[in-house]
């Protein structure tokens, strides 16, 4: 499903970031922009919206009404692969996955639906509360935990946040390659955040890569619709014999390294970071 009309700055972008070995860097355009103190107002209301506990329960009940009616069309087109590497996960985890659709989470809540029968928090950035439209309703009213560069922010809000969903035996979805690629079918470089909260609270992560393939049914003008493969790879466990920071960067290597391998594996080639207009999955014109 497309989001956000056309994606050819988008594609620029992306080439222009693959040239210049920028593979976390941002390539959405009109994205918001905000001051630290839009930042502070936005985290104020998203926090106070849950202290009304009554309006907050019908807020979200809403907000999963809309997403269970998306997700009536797009289920359809995803399946899911591994399900057997989670079987002995029963605790809270965090889970990974390449990002690159502001719907793909939807592929993670029903890989966890079906695993847990539970919806998935997902951990967003601050200045998706002040999208506009749908999306932006939807990321102030589902499961979601605003992360921003405040330290102060992190170690007094977020983190006590995180702590206490993971405690609860949830799912959190971290994105580690940060910033989303519009189809873009290659696994990036995980940034360390994921594996780091993972390993402050020693729980798993539930590592994840999501296959696109094309299809031959028209979406809009610039793209057809495609399909989605979640594979399901091995948990990676924290390991107690070393530090957090040890755990964070071994783990963020490894993830990368599943990912990586699985990619080459079910696309039948090698990873590099060449641009290809047939990395976009769904593209019409590749050229």
């Amino acid at each position: 499903m497309i989001i956000g009309g056309s994606k050819k700055e988008v594609i620029k972008n992306i080439k222009r970031n693959i040239e210049n070995n920028e593979l976390n860097k941002k390539v959405e355009v009109n994205d918001p922009v905000l001051s630290d103190k839009e930042i502070e107002d936005a985290l104020n209301k998203f926090y106070n919206l849950r202290k009304h506990k009554i309006l907050y329960f019908f807020e979200n009940k809403f907000a999963y009404l809309i997403v269970n009616l998306v997700e009536k069309k797009i289920n359809k087109s995803i399946e899911i692969e591994g399900l057997e590497n989670i079987k002995d996960i029963n605790s809270g985890a965090i889970v990974t996955s390449n990002h690159f659709n502001p719907l793909d989470n939807l592929n993670i809540k029903k890989l966890i639906k079906k695993r847990y029968k539970k919806n998935v928090y997902i951990v967003i950035q601050e200045t998706n509360l002040k999208m506009g439209g749908i999306i932006g309703y939807l990321m102030n009213s589902l499961n979601t935990i605003p992360i921003c560069k405040s330290p102060n922010y992190i170690i007094n809000t977020f983190k006590p946040e995180l702590n206490k969903i993971l405690k609860n035996n949830n799912y959190v979805l971290i994105y580690p390659e940060e910033e989303m690629w519009f189809n873009y079918r290659k696994p990036r470089p995980c940034k360390r955040g994921a594996y780091l909260f993972a390993a402050e609270n020693n729980v798993p992560i539930i590592s994840c890569f999501v296959e696109i393939q094309d299809t031959l049914k028209e979406d809009n003008e610039e793209f057809n619709e495609v399909k989605y493969i979640v594979h399901v790879l091995k948990p990676i466990y924290p390991d107690s014999s070393k530090s957090i920071r040890e755990n964070s960067k071994i783990m963020a290597e490894q993830d990368y390294k599943q990912k990586k391998d699985a990619y080459e594996k079910f696309y039948k080639t090698k990873l590099d970071y060449k641009f290809s207009f047939n990395d976009i999955a769904g593209l019409k014109k590749k050229n």
